[in-house]
């Protein structure tokens, strides 16, 4: 009988423990949720947004043909020149790297090997290596 009346009391510590882990959980989750983000956003002046987009599209339609493929050329070459730059550095900071940290990650990474692009590179970098690991 004495058994028994254990086994009761370790399955109530058991459920317990449970119980008090769960309540830890969500107050650790309500507290975090708290924390978040408290800025109040930015007041948006959607009066002058409505304005500036009508005037762009003003703008748009009084352009000549030539003047709409020239806009067009330039907003791709734009483009393209920001895509070579991330292609290049990687992307650009979120806001919570600066411009030195950027910079001190881009000096480290700088000397590392760049990719091998033909077969033919790819088997003259594997001979060499197998030359120096050779020792000769």
């Amino acid at each position: 009988m004495q058994v028994f009346a254990d086994q009761k009391q370790e399955i109530r510590m058991n459920r317990l423990l449970v119980a008090v882990i769960a309540a830890l959980f969500a107050f650790a989750s309500a507290v975090a949720m708290a924390q978040g983000d408290k800025t109040a956003p930015q007041p948006v002046d959607e009066a002058k947004m409505k304005a500036d987009r009508d005037a762009a599209k003003a703008a748009q339609a009084n352009m000549t043909p030539e003047q709409k493929a020239a806009a067009k050329k330039s907003k791709h070459a734009k483009k393209q020149k920001e895509m070579s730059k991330i292609e290049k550095e990687g992307n650009p900071a979120t806001g919570t790297q600066d411009a030195a940290a950027m910079k001190k990650n881009y000096e480290a990474t700088k000397n590392d090997p760049k990719a091998l692009q033909t077969k033919e590179e790819k088997q003259k970098a594997l001979a060499g290596q197998e030359k120096k690991s050779s020792g000769q």
